[in-house]
């Protein structure tokens, strides 16, 4: 069944609460997911020619040792802190010398996301306990999407829980289930893209991140999708930029939209936005079917 939540900060304002915002969005959406939840945070960027890279530990981990051996790797200090059983560090790119590292040297460790403001964070066990332990409730940044899920499709683990992310500042977490990812997986894997987990919203993730790397934009990619993934779906998006919502043309998956001056808001029911502020004057619609819904702080700039 699973939930979903996004929040999009229209107002900067606003962003020191997105976290505490986020958390009762995701919290409410318990019913349709208790088996494990996750949130995607745009928090503030790394410093210039850097990234993050949040690292979850499957099992236990000395992070100062991780640090160090990084550091010997890239021959440079780096910055990192902990939350609960992930640690994010702000290093100076190479991305791909250090994945190839991790994972030689420490595979009990997996890379949940990469970029300047994206960090990715997902455990087993009701979304309350879940966010508590994670400390969604303080974080801050821009927007956020947040995945309850209920599985049925592949194991129950922090590995095969939402949001997925497929490229720098990218993620995308799911409600429903495709019909034809095993070929869609197949198909990726002939063209070099590597696999985490057999989840199949993982290679809806992929999928998209693969045609933005061949040049199509994120609405043109979720476009695309629309004949390429058979199934039952909501997607909500987050990138670097802001957020997006679509469903599959049959839309029988529940999605429900909210706006205000100040926010925008999707959720799986309508009871995950009715504490956000301001729900009162919101403007309340369900998302057309076949329809890709972005919002994007770029575009907001240019309209001002």
């Amino acid at each position: 069944m699973c939930g979903i939540v996004g929040l999009f900060l229209k107002n900067p304002k606003l962003e020191n609460t997105l976290g505490s915002l986020l958390k009762p969005m995701l919290t409410e959406m318990t019913e349709r997911g208790p088996d494990s939840a996750g949130f995607a945070v745009y928090g503030p960027k790394a410093r210039k020619n850097h990234i993050k890279l949040t690292i979850l530990a499957t099992e236990t981990v000395d992070w100062p040792t991780i640090s160090s051996d990084i550091e010997r790797l890239l021959a440079k200090n780096i910055d990192y802190y902990e939350r609960a059983d992930h640690a994010v560090f702000i290093v100076p790119g190479e991305e791909a010398k250090i994945r190839k590292f991790l994972n030689v040297r420490h595979p009990a460790l997996h890379i949940t996301s990469a970029g300047r403001q994206l960090e990715v964070f997902k455990q087993t066990g009701l979304p309350t306990i879940v966010s508590s332990r994670l400390g969604l409730g303080e974080m801050i940044g821009s927007h956020a999407i947040g995945h309850t899920r209920m599985a049925t499709e592949s194991g129950i683990s922090p590995m095969h829980s939402h949001p997925f992310s497929a490229a720098q500042d990218f993620c995308l977490v799911h409600n429903g289930s495709l019909s034809n990812h095993n070929g869609v997986r197949a198909t990726l894997r002939r063209v070099g893209i590597i696999f985490d987990s057999d989840n199949d919203t993982e290679v809806a993730a992929r999928y998209i991140a693969h045609r933005m790397s061949l040049g199509r934009s994120l609405q043109d990619a979720l476009t695309d999708s629309l004949d390429a993934l058979d199934g039952f779906y909501t997607f909500a998006i987050g990138s670097k930029d802001g957020f997006a919502v679509m469903r599959d043309s049959i839309a029988a998956k529940p999605a429900v939209l909210g706006e205000t001056a100040d926010w925008v808001a999707m959720a799986s029911e309508y009871r995950a936005l009715a504490a956000l502020p301001g729900i009162e004057t919101a403007q309340l619609w369900e998302p057309k079917p076949a329809t890709v819904y972005s919002w994007s702080h770029e575009r907001m700039a240019e309209a001002a």
